[in-house]
């Protein structure tokens, strides 16, 4: 059985809490990635996340300039984390819960990696399971939304339609994962 420490990312961008939005977004561009973890001010405090759809529907939509908002004003403290052992059900059923994509990998305090509903979809049981037709759309659909932000910009439309295309297959494939006898 999988499990969170078998197929998440391994390498995680994070940001201070307090630097700019503006500079979340440029990080956000430059790594290629949706969210970015938010580093813990002490060792006591939570880890926090900061996604796309956190700057879009708190900072752009109500037109406020990204350089003069922190990323503590729309990060998600404390952010959902999923333990190194929960199985790949356990993970999608978290989420589903939790209404969210990704999440960070958190054991004893320490920060092990990121894992979403793309590397529950691609990495784990779907991919092998009875539906690899879902699985093979959800992987042109990623590789597709990649070249769409790619040539138009991350900000575009045509990006962001892209992706909810890509979340909708991934919610598609977690919902029949899930719904026993699903198919």
């Amino acid at each position: 059985m999988l499990t969170a420490a078998d197929i998440m990312t391994n390498e995680v961008c994070t940001i201070d809490s307090s630097a700019s939005v503006a500079d979340a977004i440029a990080l956000m561009q430059t790594q290629k990635v949706r969210s970015l973890i938010v580093n813990r001010r002490s060792a006591e405090m939570p880890f926090g996340i900061v996604t796309e759809r956190d700057i879009v529907y708190k900072v752009i939509a109500r037109d406020h300039d990204p350089e003069r908002v922190i990323v503590q004003d729309v990060m998600r403290q404390p952010c959902v984390a999923i333990e190194p052992n929960l199985s790949i059900q356990e993970i999608a059923q978290v989420f589903s819960d939790a209404g969210i994509q990704r999440a960070p990998v958190i054991k004893d305090g320490e920060l092990l990696g990121v894992v979403s509903v793309t590397d529950v979809v691609m990495r784990g049981t779907i991919a092998a399971s009875n539906q690899p037709e879902l699985a093979q759309r959800i992987a042109e659909a990623v590789r597709h939304a990649r070249s769409i932000c790619q040539e138009k910009g991350q900000s575009s439309q045509d990006c962001a339609i892209a992706w909810e295309t890509v979340e909708e297959l991934q919610a598609e494939a977690a919902h029949r994962r899930i719904k026993p006898g699903g198919r």
